[in-house]
């Protein structure tokens, strides 16, 4: 698959501090891509010179081959963080107003099924609930029918039905065979939508390749989980290497039946038991020492 967008040596410096140093990837044309990493890490900065907003210090962003250009501010589409809209315009007047701002628009009727706005399109932006409002301002990003799509952590502050439902708006904008480059803060939406990802911190990227390969790279066992309150011991003399969360013990084990017979032995409390896999968070604290989320 090809590249249609490649980063090569990026840095930009910021008097004594290198927010990005020496960044390179490349992004395959009709996948999603995640840029992740902790705050401070330099993903913002990166996102922003290749957007066009912050210029490098050094480095170079082709475009289809080609040297980033006009062409790919027109091509582009971006969804912010935050995006101010207008105090009394309706979904459908905010829509027709940066419509106006392209030579060329999708139609209002291609938006509306695709970012499904029927329910809201006569609604004043400012009485649109936070789902809807993050479906708006996708709209707006697709205006101009772009080839790759900017979405800088969407999907923050929505609840999780929310959450949800803008995940398969963003599948099927991938499936119309558009590039995506997301930043997340949530794991569970990195590992569902990202095809591919790189993991920044410190300015540097620490890691790059498909969110289970990753995985299957750093991790060969599995988490036996269980609340502090269900320890009728110090868990410090668990027998086992132990994780400490925010609210439980977490094992690490290659023999999940094992460590279950050794801890049914022990008296242990196993009515808050979970077993899993280890996760996207869990790589973000082994890598950087911090959760995704923090």
């Amino acid at each position: 698959m090809s590249a249609i967008l490649e980063i090569r040596n990026l840095s930009k410096n910021f008097r004594h501090l290198k927010a990005v140093d020496d960044v390179s990837f490349a992004i395959p044309r009709g996948s999603c891509f995640g840029l992740l990493g902790p705050n401070g890490a330099g993903k913002t900065t990166t996102i922003e010179m290749i957007e066009g907003i912050t210029t490098p210090s050094s480095g170079e962003i082709f475009y289809q081959g080609q040297i980033r250009d006009r062409r790919f501010l027109e091509q582009t589409g971006i969804q912010f963080q935050s995006t101010a809209l207008m105090d009394y315009l309706t979904t459908r007047e905010v829509i027709g107003l940066f419509s106006n701002f392209y030579p060329r628009a999708l139609p209002l009727e291609e938006l509306v099924e695709l970012c499904q706005l029927e329910e809201f399109l006569d609604t004043y932006a400012t009485r649109l609930s936070g789902g809807q409002r993050q479906r708006l301002l996708l709209a707006v990003a697709l205006i101009n029918d772009p080839e790759i799509l900017f979405l800088d952590e969407p999907t923050t502050g929505l609840d999780p039905q929310s959450r949800r439902h803008f995940w398969s708006l963003i599948s099927n904008i991938k499936a119309r065979g558009k590039t995506v480059l997301l930043t997340t803060h949530y794991m569970e939406e990195a590992e569902l939508l990202c095809d591919h990802m790189v993991i920044m911190d410190k300015g540097k990227i620490i890691a790059e390749g498909t969110p289970q390969g990753l995985l299957r790279q750093h991790f060969d066992f599995t988490y036996i989980c269980i609340d502090y309150e269900d320890f009728s011991c110090d868990p410090n003399n668990l027998p086992f290497a132990i994780e400490r969360r925010e609210d439980c013990i977490a094992i690490a084990t290659n023999s999940v039946e094992q460590t279950l017979a050794k801890l049914v032995t022990m008296d242990i409390n196993l009515q808050s038991l979970r077993v899993r896999n280890p996760s996207l968070d869990d790589l973000f604290l082994k890598l950087t020492g911090h959760s995704l989320r923090n």
